[in-house]
Order: C-alpha cells, then structure tokens, then sequence
C-alpha cells in the first residue's frame, strides 16, 4: 500500500508573505507526522523564495519519518545536503521565474551532472530521487545514472482538460512506472494530485508513495491539517475517513 509524504513548502510560503515568524513549516511537517504521514518534503530553492536553510536544519533534527529534499542539482544544493544528510534527495529542474516546478527534470539533456550529483549524494548515504516526466526514456536514463528512485511527475495527468487526454496521461504514468519498478526503480509519484484525481492512481501498484503538499494545505484551511492529512491518508488507504472531532 502506498505511503504518503507531506510537502510543507506552500506552510513557508504563507509565512514569508508577510516576512515574520508564523507559521512555521517545522511545526506543520510535526503535525503532519502525529497525523500519519510518512515522510515530509521540502524544497530548498536557489533564492530562498520559500523553505529556509533554518527550516531544513530544524526538520532535520526533529523529522522522526522521513526527510526528503528536493533541490537543483548544483554544487551549492549538493553540498547542503550532504552535511544535512537528509533520508532522500529528490533531483528536480528549477527556474527563478516559476510559481512551483513545472515538469520533470530532462535527464537526457543534463545526463553528465545529475550522474555526479547522484553519485555524491549516494556516496553520502543518501538516497537520490529524480523527478521526471511519465516518459520510457527518462525512466531508463534515470536507471542508467544509479538512481535509488524516480519521482513520476503527475502534473499533466492532474492539468487534463478532458477525459481523453486524462487517460492519456494515465496510461503514460502506468506504463512508465511499471518500466522503473521492472529496472529496480522504487516509484514515487506527485505534482498536482489532490482528493479527486488521485483516486484514479491508487489502482498503480508500483507506486511507493505520493508526495502532496498544495491540496493539503488547501484543506487545513478549512478543516485544520491534522484533519487534511487524515482525509488523505484515508483515500490513499481506501479507509473510511474519520469524522471530524471525533
């Protein structure tokens, strides 16, 4: 059965839109844990725009799942994570200009870095992830530069104007995830899942875990994130979920 992990970037994002103290992602990704998550996400951007080197230390310390770190593959990130030593680094593009990352990381294209970037992280007994396009030649790249994991973006899938196209995208997730487990790949899968479309990927054995962040801090706003990772955690599970306050 699938886990979840908890991506706890956007709980930063609401604090540095007013540049003070609150909230604070290290007490969100604590909440998340006691809730069930099994793991929490953050992403350390080039220009500090969200998540803080503070916050990475911080959870670092206090995480009692999982930390996964997502990050460009660069020398500066490279070196962060290996004194932080974070249970997982996930590998994904970046750009100073986007709200959140758009697509997978283009493996075939940056093939040389990311080979030594994995080789470093995995070297530093850390476990190097790479977040990628549903495409067959991504996935066997990724297998070709000793990645321990792929991430299989989701966002096409979840961003479908019409059935046609979503069952498209579906059948690209499936076939490419069934591929990475094949070559020894373990599957994660995220970008833009949420409490509706992710019921159509629960069916996919292969994968391990979903990372969500966006959709769950949605819901706390209303109902509280204890509660939001509860839901969550219930659909992955196929549970009943748990009435409030009860």
């Amino acid at each position: 059965m699938a886990g979840l992990s908890v991506n706890v970037d956007h709980v930063a994002t609401i604090r540095e839109a007013r540049r003070i103290n609150e909230p604070d992602p290290v007490t969100a990704a604590a909440m998340s844990e006691l809730a069930g998550a099994d793991g929490i996400i953050v992403h350390l951007r080039e220009d500090r725009r969200h998540i803080k080197d503070r916050d990475l230390w911080l959870l670092k310390e206090t995480i009692k799942t999982k930390l996964n770190l997502e990050m460009a593959s660069t020398e500066e990130m490279v070196k962060i994570a290996l004194e932080v030593k974070p249970h997982m680094v996930t590998l994904v593009p970046e750009k100073r200009e986007e709200l959140t990352t758009e697509g997978g990381l283009d493996l075939i294209a940056n093939k040389e870095r990311v080979t030594e970037s994995v080789a470093l992280l995995r070297e530093g007994g850390i476990l190097a992830s790479l977040f990628i396009d549903p495409d067959i030649d991504q996935i066997k790249t990724a297998h070709r530069v000793s990645a321990d994991f792929v991430e299989v973006h989701t966002g096409r899938f979840c961003d479908a104007e019409d059935r046609v196209e979503e069952e498209k995208e579906l059948e690209r997730i499936i076939t490419s995830v069934r591929m990475a487990s094949k070559l020894r790949l373990g599957v994660n899968a995220g970008h833009g899942l949420n409490y509706q479309n992710i019921k159509r990927l629960l069916g996919v054995n292969e994968i391990e875990e979903f990372s969500i962040g966006h959709s769950i801090i949605s819901r706390a706003v209303f109902v509280g994130l204890d509660q939001a990772v509860r839901e969550m955690i219930a659909l992955i599970r196929c549970e009943t979920i748990r009435p409030l306050n009860t």
